[in-house]
């Protein structure tokens, strides 16, 4: 066998010179793109559930949320990645911890307003609005989507969030019983009082998407509920719904209630519990809601 320690032949040598080329240009390709990648996703911070959600389905999660294991007990899901810190309260955030994050944006709703000059010494300060009385709230959930994705750099996800959400609610209406009752749908406060959810909400806006009755004939506030005692709720033709969570000890009450109790005997059947469903909440939230709602009447035991 010979050995040769002479020069490699031209094509070896012209190869390994274009690769060097290569990896130097994807080397710098990669230096000019990051700053645009990074420019295109700020690092937000945020208040509110409903942006804090939006965020998250868009596929860009927020730094910094306010109470991160409430909002997992009352949103339940898109759930938060471990990398999200809690500012504390949502009324009372911890400022400095925000100062020291020095987020590029903080993201409000106008429950929150009133902080807005204190945040804004920390970042630029944005409102989104949603449920305002007299508008379509379906249209303004796409319109609130639209406007966090816009902010993020992100308008392709806000388009492919949209159109998903509808067509799987599209299925799921195909998929209900068309004997469904008119719904009565309810949250507890305490064992006497309850939300009772109606017109300008997010309950009322999937309910009309998937074809649905509700049976509450009252009022309801700019958050689209009404404030009840049980009571309240007697002589409706409807099928009760429930949505967790239960405030503490008020589920055990409501088993020795004689009112709650009549109430169920007189309505369309056992009340249908379903999982923590944020009532103020945006597309997630509406697409979860009929999620849980479809799959409780499709239940053997719902019938």
């Amino acid at each position: 066998m010979l050995l040769s320690f002479g020069p490699a032949p031209r094509s070896t040598t012209y190869r390994r010179a274009t690769l060097r080329g290569l990896a130097v240009s994807l080397l710098l390709g990669c230096l000019i793109i990051a700053p645009t990648a990074l420019a295109a996703s700020p690092r937000i911070a945020t208040l509110d559930w409903t942006l804090a959600e939006t965020l998250q389905a868009l596929g860009t999660p927020p730094e910094a949320v306010a109470q991160v294991d409430a909002y997992h007990a009352w949103v339940g899901e898109p759930h938060l990645p471990g990398s999200v810190t809690d500012l504390g309260l949502r009324t009372q955030p911890n400022l400095e911890l925000l100062s020291d994050l020095a987020p590029d944006q903080i993201l409000i709703s106008p429950m929150f307003a009133n902080l807005t000059p204190r945040l804004s010494r920390i970042a630029p300060v944005q409102n989104f609005t949603l449920y305002t009385p007299g508008r379509d709230t379906w249209q303004e959930m796409r319109e609130l989507t639209h406007g966090v994705a816009e902010l993020v750099g992100r308008p392709e996800a806000a388009n492919r969030l949209i159109k998903s959400t509808e067509a799987r609610i599209d299925e799921l209406r195909r998929q209900l019983p068309d004997d469904t009752p008119p719904l009565l749908v309810v949250q507890f406060m305490d064992a006497r009082h309850v939300r009772v959810f109606g017109d300008n909400g997010l309950y009322q806006a999937v309910l009309e998407r998937l074809g649905l009755d509700n049976a509450w004939p009252g009022k309801t506030n700019a958050w689209g509920f009404s404030l009840a005692g049980i009571e309240s709720l007697a002589n409706l033709d409807a099928r009760l719904v429930v949505v967790e969570p239960y405030p503490a000890g008020v589920r055990e009450t409501l088993e020795k209630s004689g009112l709650w109790q009549g109430l169920i005997h007189d309505s369309r059947g056992e009340p249908l519990v379903l999982p923590p469903v944020w009532s103020f909440g945006a597309l997630p939230s509406a697409q979860r809601f009929a999620e849980q709602l479809t799959a409780a009447l499709e239940s053997p035991h719902a019938r």
